[in-house]
């Protein structure tokens, strides 16, 4: 399992009553900025799982209200309601946190600008590190281990849980650029300290790389503004006929309007998903004009999940692409933001999403057509290659 500092950021109403992570709540910040594609044209009749949500947004808003009156915290009120709700995905937010939050879908996040993937043995090893950032510059590079986070093992943790430390995540607050972070690395054998101060970083959303024989891998890391038209313009630059290996892994999501446009670079129009609100209906369509013949390989695991499973599940559905890794994460429910007197923000599931074929995603996640759960990459790039994608 992959990750990176800024999709992968475990977070709780507070007082852990519930998980949620910040890209996993995906569908509801981008109804809050309004680009949440909506649609009047009904989806096909399909049994859509209702809302597991018992709780609305206004139920949430006048316990926070009678709080402000009595003299209490607002927010609190609200987290006790939505705590009770039995909303997996319920979160609460103060507004300093949910500001943050809109900063990372805009592309924007603090941390020290390394992504990780999980290793042998439970350990976490350094995947790629962002030029220029605190990491790069204290001398971390990819491929060293991480043994220690501020004296902390994190042997056998998640690397989701990982990656929060290294922002500073905590239940109550984030880091701010300029605190320090202690990391333990282990490199050929030896043991290192390095001392790296937080920033304010922009993501590198979408990297490409040329592979030998001339096929491209695409790597999305998250569908952060500007994301889909990034991954249209490397499909427009691959050479003619050129294999495209699609990497989705450790992708938490992002917003669904970029991950539409990301599958359309695909796809000449046609069904991306269907979704509910509070039962109605609603589709997601991709724009014309895709390329549908260049050979297309999506690369997965368990840290795909949310807009990127939705991505995932369009190619396959659709007969697009092959499929392979190891199964996506299932998160696939719609969440709605209710702001609140305080200026904080409750989210609260409405609805989930399905893919073309009519597959239910929360809680199953997308079955690769190739189960592979070591060296999947190079995998890939074999059934790239057998579809004459030059892998």
């Amino acid at each position: 399992m992959s990750g990176s500092e800024l999709h992968h950021r475990p977070r709780g109403v507070r007082r852990g009553a519930a998980l949620t992570l910040v890209f996993a709540s995906v569908l509801a910040t981008a109804a809050a900025t309004n680009s949440l594609p909506r649609s009047d044209e009904k989806s096909p009749a399909l049994p859509l799982r209702a809302a597991s949500s018992t709780v609305h947004g206004e139920d949430v808003a006048r316990a926070a209200a009678e709080a402000m009156a009595d003299g209490k915290s607002a927010t609190e009120a609200a987290e006790e309601v939505v705590s009770r709700s039995g909303d997996r995905w319920g979160a609460v937010y103060d507004k300093s946190e949910y500001e943050e939050f809109e900063q990372g879908l805009d592309g924007r996040y603090t941390g020290v600008g390394l992504a990780a993937r999980g290793a042998a043995g439970g350990l976490v090893e350094v995947t790629r590190v962002q030029p220029g950032a605190p990491a790069d510059r204290a001398g971390i590079r990819a491929g060293d281990t991480v043994r220690t986070v501020d004296g902390a093992s994190v042997a056998k943790r998640p690397v989701t849980e990982v990656m929060a430390l290294l922002r500073g995540d905590s239940e109550t607050k984030s880091a701010r650029p300029g605190s320090a972070v202690v990391l333990g690395l282990e490199r050929g054998g030896r043991h290192l300290t390095r001392t790296v101060r937080r920033a304010e970083l922009t993501t590198e959303s979408v990297t490409v790389a040329t592979l030998a024989g001339g096929a491209r891998l695409i790597k999305v890391e998250s569908f952060t503004k500007g994301t889909g038209a990034r991954v249209r313009d490397a499909v427009l630059d691959a050479p003619a006929k050129a294999g495209v290996l699609l990497d989705l892994r450790g992708n938490g999501g992002g917003l669904v309007s970029e991950a539409v446009k990301a599958a359309s670079a695909f796809l000449d129009g046609g069904l991306v998903a269907t979704y509910d609100i509070n039962g109605d209906q609603r589709v997601l369509n991709a724009d014309p004009g895709g390329d549908t013949t260049r050979p297309l390989v999506v690369l997965v695991d368990s840290g795909t999940m949310s807009a990127a499973e939705l991505v995932t599940g369009a190619l396959q559905d659709r007969g697009r692409s092959i499929t392979v890794g190891a199964r996506t994460f299932g998160k696939g429910s719609v969440q709605m933001p209710s702001k609140l007197p305080d200026g904080s923000v409750a989210e609260l599931t409405v609805g989930h999403y399905r893919t073309p074929a009519g597959h239910g995603v929360d809680g199953r996640g997308i079955t690769p057509d190739v189960q592979v759960s070591e060296r999947a990459q190079e995998r890939a790039r074999t059934v790239l290659s057998g579809l004459g994608g030059n892998g």
